[in-house]
Formats: C-alpha cells, sequence, structure tokens
C-alpha cells in the first residue's frame, strides 16, 4: 500500500483536475503551487520551497519506501502549517510549493547537482539517478517553473499597484544533523540586506528561552538560496529567510506558537515604510559581515 499524507495534509486532499500545462501532473495529484490568504493586506509575500512531501500518483514516488516520504529529505516538515499560521498573523499572501524537493528542489539553481538530487541524508533516490535532459525539462515545466512563476506575478501584481513589496522565505531544519544538536529555535538567513534580518535578530533577543542563529544552521550567503537570491535580492528587495526547528512546528499547536513569536518580532519592522524601497534606493546600509 502506498504512502498515505499525513493528518496535516488532510484539507488538501480534494484536488481539482490541473487543467494546465503540467504533463507529469494528473487529475487528483497536488498542483505544483499552493496560495494561500491570496487578498492579505500586508505588502509581503510569504514562501515556502519546501512545504510538501506529495509525489504525483504516476511518480511511484520516485521508488521510495513509505517510511522516507516523511523525513526532511522530502520536505520541510511543519512549513505549511507554520507557513499559513503566520500569513494569518502578518494578513499576507502566500505561496507554497505543492511537490516534494525530491522532484526538483525550487531552493536550487538548475544546473546545481542537488536540484535533482541522487542521495540525501544517505537515502538514495532511485527516480533521480538516471535521468536524462528531457526528464529533467518535464520536471521543470511541470513544478519548477509554475512555482516560480507564482511568486514572480505575485511579486509582480504588487509593483504593478505601486508597492515595491517584501519576501520572506519559511523553511525548517531537523534538530539533530551529523549527530550535532542545534541549540537554535529559529535561523536568519541574510546575506548584503540587514533592512529585516538585522532588526528581526535584536527582536527575537529580547524573547525569553528563545535561541535564535545568525545565519545558523544555514547561510544565507550560499548558494542554496535560489528563492531569495533570484526573486528578492537580485531585484533590490527587502527580504529574509526564516529556519524554525522540525520539533518545534510538527503539530498545530506548536505551529501556531512559534508563527506567533515571529510574527511579534516582525510586526515594528514590517510597519516601517523606508523598507518598502529598492536597496539600492535606500542610504547607508552596509552589508552582511
Amino acid at each position: 500500500m502506498k504512502h498515505s499524507s499525513p493528518p496535516s495534509f488532510a484539507h488538501r486532499l480534494d484536488f481539482r483536475d490541473s487543467g494546465g500545462p503540467y504533463p507529469l501532473i494528473g487529475a487528483g495529484d497536488a498542483l505544483p503551487y499552493l496560495t494561500y490568504n491570496s487578498s492579505g493586506s500586508a505588502r509581503v509575500l510569504l514562501v515556502a520551497d519546501h512545504a510538501s512531501p506529495f509525489f504525483p500518483a504516476a511518480m511511484n514516488q520516485l521508488g521510495l519506501e513509505d517510511w522516507v516520504i516523511d523525513r526532511h529529505v522530502t520536505w520541510d516538515i511543519g512549513s505549511n502549517q507554520l507557513t499559513e499560521y503566520l500569513a494569518d498573523l502578518l494578513d499576507a499572501p502566500a505561496i507554497l510549493a505543492g511537490f516534494s524537493r525530491l522532484i526538483v528542489d525550487p531552493n536550487r539553481k538548475l544546473d546545481d547537482p542537488t536540484a535533482f538530487v541522487q542521495v540525501s541524508d544517505g537515502i538514495s533516490i532511485p527516480g533521480n539517478l538516471a535521468l536524462n535532459a528531457e526528464q529533467k525539462a518535464l520536471r521543470v515545466q511541470s513544478f519548477f517553473a509554475p512555482y516560480h512563476g507564482a511568486i514572480a506575478r505575485r511579486l509582480d501584481e504588487f509593483r504593478a499597484g505601486g508597492t515595491v513589496p517584501v519576501l520572506i522565505s519559511v523553511h525548517t531544519c531537523t534538530p539533530v544533523f551529523a549527530e550535532f544538536v542545534r541549540p537554535w529555535h529559529i535561523g536568519v538567513m541574510w546575506d548584503k540586506d540587514p533592512r529585516i534580518a538585522v532588526p528581526l535578530m535584536e527582536n527575537l533577543r529580547k524573547v525569553e528561552d528563545v535561541c535564535f542563529g545568525d545565519n545558523e544552521p544555514y547561510s544565507g550567503r550560499h548558494s542554496h538560496d535560489f528563492t531569495i537570491d533570484h526573486h528578492a535580492e537580485s531585484a533590490g528587495l527587502a527580504h529574509v529567510g526564516i529556519e524554525v526547528r522540525q520539533d518545534l512546528v510538527r503539530d498545530n499547536d506548536g505551529a501556531r506558537k512559534w508563527a506567533g513569536i515571529l510574527a511579534a518580532a516582525l510586526q515594528d519592522i514590517l510597519a516601517d515604510e523606508a523598507l518598502y524601497c529598492r536597496l539600492d534606493e535606500t542610504s547607508s546600509l552596509g552589508h552582511g559581515g
């Protein structure tokens, strides 16, 4: 018997026929992206690259056993709920990927070997071991391009309305990696633009019993940060990447709690009108250290 969807995805099981130009997606399969709170009033777009463990039925889970599907190699556990709660609290629209990162990783450049990863966390991915250029192109057409197209269109809608928007990317990470216990509850990822990251860390520093990482456990300066680099950094949009430890947000209560902590820490930052302009239009901004 094939993998059944986790309980947190029960509300996503009634998919309409895709009806779109997605050659690898069939009727009843998850669409390549999901929109949430589309009419939100905030001048902020939340994105979640790894918010889904779904594979189209015809892809047969890339040959993976069921036990792999709920692991971090397949998706960022809890990031779907965390993103949606944060969208509610900020009244911001959100776009969430509707497919597993193992099909194609939407947070990688397509020429990066990990875009179509063959081995992840010591687990071989059978369906990725002998991909040819045509097979990769079909995955890009069905998943990667529609997801990033949706993000680009939403950002364009902001700009068409006279708004320079903000982009916040939401991820979750494992509590232990390579036998190292990660102490951080929240990671703040950034590179050259400090406008959100630096005050966010200042606000998190004031929250009792919250441990945050400055470019930990992952760095915003690493090349494995395509979504922010492509949509925000290249356009001078204020942005930040956020990682929350998965053990904290695996259930609704945890996701709600940590979305509340993040929303409270972001509230005064996002209220600053000076944030809503291109980086090259601001003055006296330093680079990340």
